[in-house]
């Protein structure tokens, strides 16, 4: 069943579509052509029979519904797709599916591929924020403007240097991410019980093929029990989305009746109410702060899961998975949805003067400008 409604307003259609049904198989059958194909670069079985198995990976057809409840009952999806794929092909070529490997080998695997290609649509929008905040925060970064604490007026700030810390924060969590996957995101290959059996002592070689043949980085070693990996992903994923978060916070705010020095801009269809036709909400912002407030549980589910059981846990990797997509999801719909925000953001420069002079509380900035430039720095150098 679909949930388009509720997920598509969170999120992008080509995230979405990175993480649908259509894309987690496709990625599974990849999985075990691409693992036929290094068993026979190894010498493991004959290249003919990888060829078998690679076509009848690309030919094959599966109903995703009828799939999901085999899974379902199985506990896993590889048995019902392992048991199609071997039913499509016979003799020695049906035995070689899936020869080494296991369930979960399978699962982690689909979902680096995923976030391998769902991470780099995420930075791109993010980046695309940082430039547009760098250039507004430029711009205003002398302009006197109240500066608020406790949400109570405070002194004056320029106005660009709130909006540098936005850039600053969102720069930064922006580059943590890209970290995470500046050498890849890692194989998943370590079989039953993560010793490689049944490989005939080419266990390395077969994960090192595997890994070049599914672009993916190829690690000292299985890491089924071993999660730092999955939760580096989903703690950077969240900063992101909290950074993003802050700066829709602000805005939010920011774009009061009350206060009105900032709005997103008009985008047809967006913003409106549906029972008051004088309404300009920050509809942009709201789909952040979603985001912000879902991430860090989604979060806390993959730390809470780093304690797995002995060479493989029950139920704690089966959590993430899930909970990896919804976290890339909900970072990119944020990250996208905010750069069209920043990219067309309204300042009212008008109502910043108003709120400052009625507030009588002077236009001393202190350093302000200063700290701009400094703020700045750090993403004017990744330029």
């Amino acid at each position: 069943m679909a949930m388009l409604l509720r997920t598509r307003p969170a999120t992008t259609p080509p995230l979405l579509a990175l993480f649908d049904d259509a894309a987690t198989i496709a990625h599974a059958l990849a999985f075990e052509a691409a693992l036929a194909r290094a068993e026979a670069d190894c010498g493991l079985i004959d290249g003919a029979i990888a060829d078998a198995i690679g076509a009848a990976s690309r030919a094959i057809a599966i109903d995703a519904a009828i799939l999901a409840d085999e899974a379902a009952l199985a506990g896993t999806l590889a048995i019902p797709l392992v048991k199609r794929l071997r039913a499509a092909l016979d003799g020695d070529a049906a035995k070689a599916v899936h020869r080494g490997a296991t369930s979960q080998d399978l699962a982690d695997t689909v979902l680096m591929l995923q976030l391998a290609g769902a991470i780099p649509l995420i930075l791109a929008d993010a980046r695309r924020v940082v430039a547009a905040l760098t250039a507004l925060a430029e711009r205003h970064a002398a302009t006197p403007a109240i500066g608020r604490t406790l949400l109570q007026d405070a002194l004056p700030i320029g106005f660009g240097l709130r909006i540098a810390h936005w850039a600053a924060g969102i720069a930064a969590a922006t580059d943590r991410l890209a970290a995470e996957i500046a050498d890849g995101l890692p194989l998943q290959f370590g079989g039953a019980a993560g010793t490689r059996a049944g490989l005939d002592g080419k266990g390395a070689d077969v994960a090192a093929a595997l890994a070049r043949h599914l672009g993916l980085a190829s690690p000292p070693g299985p890491w089924q029990a071993e999660r730092t990996t999955p939760a580096a992903l989903a703690a950077a994923l969240a900063i992101l989305t909290g950074a993003l978060g802050k700066m829709a916070r602000d805005i939010s705010l920011l774009a009061q009746n009350a206060v009105g020095e900032a709005r997103e801009g008009i985008v047809a269809g967006r913003g409106g109410s549906s029972a008051m036709a004088h309404k300009r909400n920050p509809t942009g912002c709201q789909v952040a702060l979603s985001a912000a407030l879902r991430s860090p549980g989604l979060t806390a589910i993959v730390l809470g899961a780093m304690p797995q059981e002995e060479e493989r846990g029950l139920g704690g990797w089966q959590a993430e998975g899930p909970v990896l997509a919804e976290l890339a999801m909900l970072a990119g719909g944020a990250a996208a949805v905010m750069a069209d925000v920043a990219e067309g953001l309204d300042i009212d420069e008008a109502a910043i003067a108003r709120n400052i002079a009625a507030a009588g509380i002077g236009e001393d900035i202190g350093e302000s400008a200063a700290l701009v430039t400094a703020l700045l720095a750090p993403s004017r150098k990744a330029d």
